[in-house]
């Protein structure tokens, strides 16, 4: 896949040689099953076509930019960072994805002048997949009905996902995160279609892991929009920077037991794992909320606690 990071609407002149671009628009958080259905479209045409699928994507997310000018703010919780959305659409076989920077003046962009001005004179666009409930443009004014009328001005086609389709899926980026707000992470990892994702570079805590004989790895999760799941400890995956992958459980919290602060910690013991892996990077996979995340009454309440989570999910890997 080709990563096209662009700064301004010229830099789009770059992008002409990408061969009858078949192009579908959209943040795409999460890569979710209805993302997946739109991608694996824009494949089957771009085969037929003999072109190359794109995914035209903004960065920051829009609503980012919106909120903070219309309410101050831009608390919006995103499923992945840039990273791992990135590293999931290369891994779903799509040709080219096209960054462009949101800002204020992008979203004032009518939607006619999005498709002639970048679509069709600068990429040349050669057919838009949308789903039937696809909005864009200024306002969002812009729609499949849209599209088509602009496609019998503009030397574009227009395929559409159809509403049976993006229904029998019945998944929106909005369901996932409040499946994971509140601990749902089956739910969420089923709309995934694969485990919800935690990624970053591990860095020293205070160490009270070791103290207690459960070592941990503390994640730096640098993106601050990054969502994180509701507390508790769950079973996990883990892929090291080798791309080995270890079992695992997780604590996601604010340590309770050991300290008064509230700052939110993801903390991994990696199984039968004792190497160094210290400013690395590592990524984790959630397979299973096991329990609320408690305050104990102590150190050894809480070790005998997760003596009890360690069995419990030790167990589920045995029996998966």
């Amino acid at each position: 896949m080709q990563i096209h990071t662009i700064s301004n609407k010229s830099n789009l002149d770059s992008l002409q040689t990408i061969k009858n671009p078949i192009l579908t628009i959209g943040t795409f958080d999460g890569v979710h099953l209805g993302h997946q259905k739109i991608i694996k479209k824009l494949n089957e045409v771009a085969e037929i076509k003999k072109g190359e699928s794109v995914l035209f994507t903004f960065f920051p997310h829009p609503r980012h930019v919106l909120n903070k000018q219309i309410l101050g703010e831009n608390e919006l919780k995103m499923l992945q960072t840039q990273e791992e959305k990135i590293e999931k659409l290369e891994r779903m076989g799509l040709n080219h994805l096209i960054i462009y920077p949101f800002t204020t003046d992008f979203s004032n962009t009518k939607a006619e002048d999005f498709i002639k001005e970048f679509l069709v004179e600068k990429l040349n666009v050669n057919t838009i997949v949308v789903g039937y409930d696809h909005q864009f443009g200024k306002n969002r004014e812009g729609s499949l009905e849209h599209l088509i009328r602009l496609s019998k001005i503009y030397p574009f086609k227009v395929i559409e996902i159809p509403a049976h389709e993006i229904d029998e899926v019945n998944v929106s980026s909005t369901k996932i995160r409040k499946a994971l707000e509140i601990g749902e992470i089956d739910t969420a990892n089923s709309y995934l279609n694969e485990a919800f994702e935690i990624s970053g570079k591990v860095i020293k805590g205070k160490q009270l892991g070791r103290t207690i004989g459960f070592p941990t790895a503390n994640i730096e999760i640098i993106d601050p929009h990054k969502l994180i799941p509701a507390y508790g400890v769950y079973a996990v995956k883990v892929k090291l920077e080798d791309k080995t992958i270890h079992n695992g459980m997780m604590n996601i919290g604010i340590n309770p037991t050991v300290t008064d602060e509230k700052k939110i910690h993801c903390e991994v013991a990696i199984l039968d794992f004792s190497a160094d892996i210290y400013d690395t990077k590592i990524s984790v996979y959630l397979l299973k909320r096991i329990r609320d995340e408690k305050k104990f009454n102590g150190l050894e309440e809480l070790k005998t606690q997760i003596k009890q989570d360690e069995k419990e999910i030790r167990s589920l890997f045995v029996h998966s």
